[in-house]
């Protein structure tokens, strides 16, 4: 398998529908069925899809279209996650395919969230070759990224078990929009996650992302009690969600469900998808709401999208010692003991 490139052009890509029985859905009447993988509850026809535009209902059973098909593949640091606080420096194999269960205006990668599920790499890759090709690269663990993995959850799990067997670490990166049930059944074979949480205003997620905001908080405070290890990402978009007022609600929240070690990234939005007009968002901006979170008393606050001089780096909340250094998506130095300062307090590091 070619693991040295991302492939995102999928619109030229004409392959045969292989489908794979799906999980989390019940039948209803006249060959209908409900899809409860996500809090949208998809309710299908015969022939239909849901939202996410890869489960779809033939003849009364629910399907899968991407199971094992993989659009876009490569190795990078965890960083680029970003995940600061896991396998700090590691390599990780990362995979994604078609389709998305949100409908992001500001979607980096709208070519393949928007995609329809029968697109893949014109074969299947079953779930033990993902695993032995990450250890071929030398990967500490498995990353879904890129789309949204919860709506190849199937894919997810039969890679997990087997990445798990053979010590390999899991992550999943990932907008949190997903059912009580399928938490149950999918996050206790994730080590690692870094959830979005784009607002803390409803309004943006039914006007931006055509979702709703009270799931994704039940998601995340299900998910670290599962015992998942989160960080969290914020898109901060000029005008919409960068108010002090919304940073101080956001970092308010993480405080009160999640508590002051949860590693929170701010980052830079940039003109992507139907928000292509749309002004990116400056350092000032950044640097302005990590200050709000620091000063909640949020310990571990970072910035990306942008180039930082210590704005990615770790620093002990106790003694303010600078602990890892990092570049551009690479860690540069460690001066950590296992995951302790120097000065004793313990740190949230998963090595």
């Amino acid at each position: 398998m070619n693991v040295n490139c991302v492939v995102f052009n999928v619109e030229k890509l004409e392959l045969p529908k292989n489908l794979y029985p799906a999980r989390w859905w019940h039948a209803l009447e006249n060959n209908e069925v409900e899809c409860f993988l996500c809090p949208r509850h998809c309710r299908l026809k015969n022939g239909k899809r849901g939202v996410c535009r890869v489960r779809t209902n033939i003849e009364g059973r629910l399907f899968s279209e991407v199971y094992g098909k993989p659009i876009a593949i490569h190795i990078d640091p965890i960083e680029k996650k970003p995940l600061y606080h896991f396998q700090p420096g590691s390599r990780i194999f990362s995979i994604g395919t078609a389709g998305c269960n949100l409908q992001c205006e500001f979607c980096q990668n709208w070519d393949i969230s928007t995609a329809d599920g029968h697109l893949g790499m014109g074969r299947i890759v079953q779930p033990a070759e993902i695993v032995q090709s990450a250890i071929d690269n030398q990967c500490g663990s498995i990353a879904f990224t890129y789309n949204e993995p919860t709506i190849f959850g199937e894919y997810v799990v039969d890679i997990a078990k087997i990445a798990h067997q053979s010590n390999l670490k899991t992550v999943k990166v990932t907008n949190g929009y997903i059912t009580q049930e399928a938490i149950a059944d999918i996050y206790p074979l994730i080590d690692a996650a870094n959830i979005d949480l784009k607002s803390m205003n409803a309004d943006f997620y039914r006007k931006r992302c055509h979702a709703e905001l009270t799931p994704v908080l039940e998601a995340i405070v299900a998910i670290q009690k599962v015992g998942t290890f989160i960080e969290l990402t914020t898109l901060l978009i000029p005008g919409l969600n960068d108010s002090e007022g919304e940073i101080q609600k956001l970092c308010d929240w993480i405080l009160d469900n999640l508590g002051n070690d949860t590693p929170l990234h701010f980052s830079a939005f940039h003109p992507a998808y139907k928000m292509s007009n749309w002004p990116q968002t400056t350092k000032e901006v950044l640097d302005r709401a990590r200050t709000i979170a620091l000063r909640t008393g949020l310990h571990y606050v970072y910035e990306g999208n942008v180039l930082t001089d210590s704005e990615s780096d770790t620093f002990c909340p106790a003694c303010g010692r600078l602990l890892i250094k990092r570049g551009w998506y690479t860690q540069v130095t460690k001066s950590l003991q296992g995951n302790r300062c120097e000065c004793g307090q313990k740190i949230p590091i998963i090595w």
